[in-house]
């Protein structure tokens, strides 16, 4: 009698199991079943699965959100004018205009440079406003501010050998001519480029229409835009 009712508990227990596989029911898997209704002689132990504790959690970096940035590309030489190389681009290092203008440098930087009043005009590697002289002489290129008038209107001088460092400027109309002193002005566009002795600061403007005839230069050679209040009379001009 003992023995009859093991195996009907036996049976019993498996019906149940088949009947609760078939119905897809998580609250018990089948090792827990066979083990609540059958003697199990062997008992099997499986190891955890491991989870991430809250210091791996913090050595896991998180994502930035923006993708790396490729390093701008070294600027190459655009063009060349006898001794004096006209690169690509900005240099990518910081480029000082010699202090003394008389004597000029051999690495110069041109960056176009936006005013509200003017519009976009052509400074020096130090801010400094460059402009250009209507008396002068675009092709071929020839300066006419000489003496007293390069004294009040200093050229911007390139000596040898030369590098031409643009930004916003295409570097195919760069250049310089030859001064009638002999030595080297920077050019664009044909136009030759000067400082004036009034501007005391970076991003002063106050040759700006002087006689008519100064303007700050744009970064295609032309004039930029005159200013209310202006043209000033120099009398070196």
């Amino acid at each position: 009698m003992t023995t009859l009712s093991r195996t009907t508990k036996a049976a019993v227990g498996l019906a149940g199991l088949a009947f609760l596989a078939a119905c897809g029911s998580q609250s018990d898997s089948s090792d827990d079943l066979i083990a609540k209704q059958l003697p199990i002689a062997e008992t099997r132990t499986v190891a955890p699965t491991p989870t991430s504790t809250p210091a791996d959690l913090a050595a896991v970096p998180e994502p930035s959100g923006q993708a790396a940035q490729a390093p701008d590309a070294a600027p190459t030489v655009a063009k060349t004018q006898k001794w004096v190389k006209i690169f690509s681009g900005p240099s990518d290092k910081d480029v000082k205009p010699n202090a003394d203008k008389a004597k000029g440098s051999n690495t110069v930087e041109l960056n176009a440079t936006l005013n509200e009043q003017i519009g976009t005009y052509v400074t020096d590697g130090a801010g400094r406003t460059l402009y250009r002289f209507d008396n002068d002489n675009r092709k071929p290129p020839k300066s006419t501010c000489n003496g007293s008038c390069a004294t009040a209107w200093p050229p911007l001088l390139i000596k040898s050998p030369g590098k031409i460092f643009p930004k916003g400027i295409d570097p195919k109309i760069i250049g310089y001519v030859e001064r009638a002193d002999g030595h080297c002005q920077v050019t664009i566009n044909g136009w030759p480029v000067y400082y004036f002795i009034a501007d005391a600061k970076p991003g002063d403007i106050n040759g700006q229409g002087v006689n008519g005839k100064w303007f700050a230069i744009a970064p295609t050679g032309g004039k930029t835009k005159a200013v209310p209040g202006f043209p000033l009379t120099s009398p070196t001009s």
